[in-house]
């Protein structure tokens, strides 16, 4: 008797859970984005790290997207600029599960996934596949700058718990003297991670990448070549003593990959779509690979989640989000000893803070002005360009202006001259706009 109730209860448990899934399946299938808020906004530096990122770009600004249900779900996703009205139609009253591998856009994608895995109660790696793992490798991010700056930032950033540091060359800045400064104060394990941003200097990359591998900080060197020279790739990788990790793959990374070309690779801001197929690429011929997407909270939520379920994702991730001292969400979260922990709430496991929001829409920060790069050599010569934060670029290819070639090994130190009203200040900045640049004596 007792097992037949034991088999009637397990047919009722089954039916209701048979009940269930169908209601699910239906209230996943009627499941409709009504509203899209779209919520410009600014956010400040952190104090220590201000005075130079604020000489590089300016003030940052970002766009959140609160994306709304007609079952009262929201979504949240954001980007560093405004979709075309033309994209947000796309979405509105589609399905957020239309959009699982969203190739249209990253930023609204990602709400589209916090809305799936709110509906289905899971964690939004399970919208991706396994869980390769819950703890995922992170990077923090800087600028190139002064020494003692550079050395600043190793400090801040391993108090807080990061093991990694990644920032571009600038050759108005000697790296051997930033290296120097950085191993000094660096904790046991910290490593940086040096991006050439595809070259842009005379030096021989061979001999460069080997006297830098030669410092116990250093850690890989991304894109120290042309992104078209496939073939140097391949032939530096077996040269160099460290991983070379390879962003902006002309061929999709497929030909790289086949050549063997890099050690890890690069998705910068790759619609899920594109990562999700490149990361079946990477995880077949057994290559690491990271993710870049530059944002806030949100944006580190929903790379971690990515990260955590790409069975060849673990190399160190970068957000950037550690460069900011508010956020839109409640709490933020720092890594321990080099890793974040995957949320396992339904969703991005991210909530947000309205009043946050309302303060970081409201937010007005003052714009840099252009300013002045005033470098000295150790010879006594100087050179003195014009930087200006809407092109932020210049400081790391200076090359593009096709004024004079540089050595990231220059013996060269470089001041930030800021306008400050004087005659000689206006002097200066007249005869670079008269001859490009200046170099004398």
């Amino acid at each position: 008797m007792s097992t037949r109730r034991r088999f009637l209860r397990s047919i009722a448990r089954g039916a209701a859970a048979a009940s269930l899934g169908a209601a699910s399946a239906f209230s996943f299938a009627k499941l409709k984005v009504t509203e899209i808020e779209i919520h410009p906004v600014m956010v400040e530096y952190e104090d220590w790290i201000a005075y130079q990122l604020d000489h590089y770009y300016g003030a940052t600004h970002r766009v959140v997207y609160v994306a709304h249900t007609d079952t009262g779900l929201t979504g949240l996703g954001e980007g560093d600029s405004r979709e075309s009205p033309e994209v947000v139609k796309k979405y509105i009253g589609s399905n957020p599960f239309d959009w699982v591998g969203d190739e249209t856009s990253l930023a609204l994608g990602t709400a589209m996934y916090d809305l799936m895995g709110k509906a289905a109660g899971v964690p939004v790696y399970k919208l991706f596949g396994q869980k390769y793992r819950s703890w995922v490798p992170i990077s923090s991010w800087t600028v190139s700058t002064h020494p003692k700056r550079m050395a600043q930032a190793v400090q801040e950033y391993s108090k807080r718990g990061f093991t990694w540091m990644k920032f571009h060359l600038s050759p108005f800045e000697n790296i051997f003297d930033q290296m120097d400064a950085m191993q000094a104060v660096a904790p046991e394990g910290f490593k940086i991670h040096l991006d050439f941003t595809m070259g842009g200097s005379n030096d021989h990359m061979f001999e460069l990448l080997d006297r830098l591998a030669a410092y116990r900080i250093m850690g890989c060197f991304e894109d120290p070549l042309r992104e078209d020279d496939v073939q140097g790739y391949a032939e530096l990788r077996k040269r160099s003593r460290l991983p070379v990790v390879y962003h902006h793959t002309p061929l999709g990374a497929r030909q790289e990959v086949l050549l063997r070309a890099a050690d890890a690779y690069m998705l910068g801001h790759a619609r899920i779509g594109t990562a999700i197929q490149r990361a079946g690429l990477f995880a077949a011929a057994n290559i690491p690979f990271m993710l870049q997407n530059v944002g806030g909270e949100i944006t580190k939520s929903m790379v971690t989640h990515m990260q955590a379920a790409f069975p060849a994702a673990d190399f160190h991730f970068v957000t950037s989000s550690e460069r900011w001292k508010t956020d839109v969400v409640s709490g933020k979260t720092d890594p321990v000893n080099g890793f974040v922990r995957v949320p396992e709430s339904p969703g991005l496991g991210v909530t947000l803070d309205r009043e946050a929001l309302k303060r970081a829409e409201a937010l007005r920060l003052p714009e840099r002005s252009k300013w002045i790069v005033k470098s000295r050599f150790k010879n006594g010569a100087r050179m003195y360009h014009l930087a200006d934060p809407k092109d932020s670029l210049f400081m790391v290819r200076p090359d593009f202006r096709r004024l004079i070639p540089m050595s990231y090994a220059s013996p060269i130190a470089t001041e930030y001259w800021d306008n400050d009203g004087s005659p000689a200040f206006r002097q200066m900045l007249e005869r670079i706009e008269r001859e490009g640049m200046v170099l004398e004596r």
